[in-house]
């Protein structure tokens, strides 16, 4: 009844530490894992000693979970996070398998466990979060990229690709374009090791003088369909910014003639400028 138990397993370091793959090897030996994984599912749910062969059969397919593992290393997430993810999947399988079904413990084991590994990519991995359809594409794409590089003996293209994952190029594409949201960038990021500048300070603000120099042009052939005294007052009052009384002193009138010139001005601006939008 002695050994490390199941939390030894997923939190000691030593046991998550990663191993070359050459080293790792299938549960020792498959029979031993196999009489105990039997001896537990003989006995009842409420057994007393359920428990401990429980963490046995655990302990006993451990090797399984950290070769699977390190089937995933490499690919932007620490091993002894995977080594973990796997010892969860394998603890799953472990509780839901059912020997009543006459199916291998091993080839029910190692799908649960990669797809609880796989989870852990869509789910945890990604930067910026983007549709599950093409978490499960960049996943896809990523595993055909290996295989057909072994096989090519060099780069697949896009269309490699999509004809070994049976899509479209421009589903292929999409999933690429995806995959751009998987690693996220801080905006505190230096720029260069010799500035104070970061990443955020490179990045544009809304600038309100584009709005106002798209209007000014947009302004110029609206005026044009004003009459000459129309578009004297307009500029007077707006561009020359005085006011009523003095456009009505400079162009001979009343302040209050002015007033009903410039608001009637004004709608046939709004007009053309509605009409232009």
């Amino acid at each position: 009844m002695g050994g490390p138990t199941v939390t030894d397993t997923l939190l000691s370091p030593s046991a998550t530490t990663a191993a070359p793959a050459s080293a790792v090897k299938e549960p020792k030996p498959r029979s031993e894992g196999a009489d105990l994984l039997a001896a537990m599912s003989a006995l009842p749910a409420g057994h007393p000693s359920r428990p401990a062969l429980r963490e046995q059969t655990i302990n006993a397919f451990a090797p399984l979970a950290q070769h699977l593992a390190n089937r995933y290393h490499g690919r932007g997430e620490p091993l002894d996070d995977l080594v973990q993810t796997a010892m969860i999947g394998l603890i799953k399988a472990v509780d839901r398998f059912d020997p009543e079904r006459g199916v291998d413990f091993v080839g029910y084991a190692i799908p649960t466990i990669i797809g609880e590994i796989k989870r852990h990519f869509r789910d945890r991995t990604w930067g910026v979060r983007v549709p599950r359809r093409l978490q499960e594409l960049r996943l896809a794409i990523s595993e055909a990229n290996t295989v057909l590089s072994h096989s090519l003996g060099r780069s697949p293209t896009v269309a490699d690709v999509a004809a070994h994952l049976n899509i479209t190029e421009e589903e292929v594409l999409e999933g690429l374009e995806g995959a751009r949201a998987y690693n996220s960038v801080s905006l505190s990021t230096p720029m260069s090791s010799d500035s104070g500048s970061e990443l955020g300070d490179m990045l544009g603000e809304a600038d309100p003088e584009f709005a106002q120099a798209e209007l000014k042009v947009a302004l110029e052939p609206a005026l044009a369909t004003l009459d000459p005294r129309e578009q004297k007052i307009v500029i007077l009052r707006f561009y020359g910014n005085l006011t009523q009384s003095q456009i009505a002193e400079q162009i001979g009138v009343s302040q209050m003639h002015v007033s009903r010139l410039l608001s009637k001005a004004l709608v046939k601006l709004r007009g053309q400028l509605a009409d232009l939008g």
